[in-house]
């Protein structure tokens, strides 16, 4: 089972827009290009689709998703409108993917940047997870917007998610849960975080559109990093991730 993921694409509804650095349609239309030779099975888009939030910014993008020949799953950033995405395609909260199960999680908080899962959603994850342990044992991938620790960068982490302490905590006796995957940080990021008697693995993935400079303590660009997406082969219970870059 090969996922791609995608994030941050920044789209306006005039293809033509630019973003700080160059041209957010162009660099997308690039980008799914390059996914379309990787062969996915599955594509996952985790957030901000869109800048302006316009339908025509989501109908453009999910014209272009349906042209890689694979299901195609999305779900909201803090730039997204929610109601016109689950329009065109309806949000899941749950997909199958075969050996593995993957949750998608809402951390966008309306009219902020930064993101909160809520107790009422942590609650019905552990839930989940405890109906899992028995019923459904499989590995399980989380996917979620905002980034769930710190990034070393202090004006981004000001806007990660705020009861990340809380997930955490949720997360602790369910070691059935072996990665996260987030969008948000416009950057690729690998960190390992300490849960319960193991680790759990947490995948940030470049922006199909302007990068963020790393460990930044003010907002900062990075001029020189390409668009890219995230690999994740599945097989078996062996989880094998990679960034790639997108020349334009």
């Amino acid at each position: 089972m090969r996922l791609i993921q995608i994030s941050d694409c920044h789209l306006r509804a005039d293809p033509d827009a630019r973003s700080r650095l160059g041209f957010p349609w162009r660099q997308l239309e690039a980008v799914m290009a390059h996914a379309s030779r990787l062969r996915p099975d599955i594509l996952l888009v985790t957030g901000d689709v869109s800048q302006d939030e316009s339908p025509a910014s989501y109908r453009m993008a999910a014209e272009l998703f349906d042209g890689l020949g694979c299901p195609w799953f999305w779900f909201a950033g803090n730039h997204d409108h929610p109601e016109f995405m689950q329009e065109l395609r309806p949000f899941h909260h749950e997909l199958d993917l075969g050996d593995w199960r993957l949750l998608c999680l809402d951390s966008r908080v309306t009219g902020q940047a930064g993101g909160e899962l809520g107790e009422e959603q942590l609650s019905e994850l552990a839930q989940s997870l405890a109906l899992s342990v028995e019923l459904d044992p499989r590995p399980i991938l989380l996917a979620m917007h905002h980034h769930p620790l710190s990034i070393g960068s202090d004006w981004m982490d000001a806007l990660g998610l705020a009861d990340r302490d809380a997930l955490w905590e949720t997360l602790r006796p369910y070691p059935q849960v072996r990665a996260v995957l987030c969008g948000h940080i416009h950057q690729a990021f690998t960190q390992f975080m300490p849960c319960g008697q193991g680790s759990v693995a947490v995948y940030g993935v470049p922006s199909t559109s302007d990068q963020f400079a790393p460990l930044s303590h003010d907002f900062a660009v990075d001029e020189a990093a390409r668009p890219g997406l995230r690999v994740v082969d599945l097989d078996g219970e062996h989880l094998e991730t990679w960034v790639e870059r997108v020349t334009l």
